[in-house]
């Protein structure tokens, strides 16, 4: 079972237009275009009746002390933790290749509708739905793909995992609204393969992506 995205190859750079911030000089951050990467899938193993995917970044701090401060940097010593970008479960296997841009095309301040979404699959609330909640301009439930916005004074780049999961069953058994760790747990039994691509993305400007 392979994946494969046009955005790009295995440990190489996300393009800017599919992060959720883009580098900026004078506010260190601006908002970018947040486009979901293009991804098609090859080898999927006899018996696949549906698709997952499923993107975490595994390189968030687990303290948020230092998190974009001024005068500040984030050790890279700090013990990480993930954090979830996207989940989209009932994907046809037979539907073909997802368009860079088909599921997300730009930020949405106060989040997305969900859980359904284009060529009738459905999609978790990913993790930006906390991050944001109590901020009065960006709170809400944010379903669907939010790309990279990793903190700007961090020492390390971030790792983000598109990981496809093979079900042999139609549908993902999970209901209403859920997050990752429910589809995680509702696929047990049921993966016949999986197969990953990881992007890297980095908005301090002394780090190398």
């Amino acid at each position: 079972m392979k994946l494969a995205s046009s955005c790009f190859a295995d440990n190489e750079k996300i393009p800017v237009e599919c992060a959720f911030c883009a580098p900026d000089d004078a506010m260190h951050v601006a908002l970018s275009q947040n486009l979901n990467p293009d991804f098609a899938w090859s080898e999927l193993p006899v018996g696949t009746r549906s698709l997952v995917l499923i993107c975490h970044d595994r390189d968030v701090p687990s303290k948020p002390d230092d998190v974009n401060r001024e005068g500040r940097t984030i050790p890279p010593d700090l013990p990480r933790m993930d954090f979830y970008h996207w989940i989209v479960v009932d994907i046809d296997p037979t539907s073909g290749p997802i368009k860079k841009g088909e599921f997300s095309s730009e930020v949405t301040p106060k989040g997305k509708g969900g859980p359904s979404g284009p060529r009738g699959t459905r999609q978790g609330v990913n993790d930006y739905s906390a991050w944001f909640a109590g901020d009065q301009d960006m709170g809400g439930d944010y379903f669907g793909y939010d790309g990279p916005c990793p903190p700007w004074n961090d020492s390390i780049t971030h790792h983000y995992v598109f990981t496809l999961y093979a079900l042999d069953v139609d549908k993902c058994p999970v209901q209403g609204s859920f997050k990752a760790s429910d589809v995680l747990r509702a696929m047990q039994g049921h993966v016949l393969a999986s197969a990953s691509l990881t992007g890297v993305y980095a908005l301090n400007p002394a780090v190398t992506a």
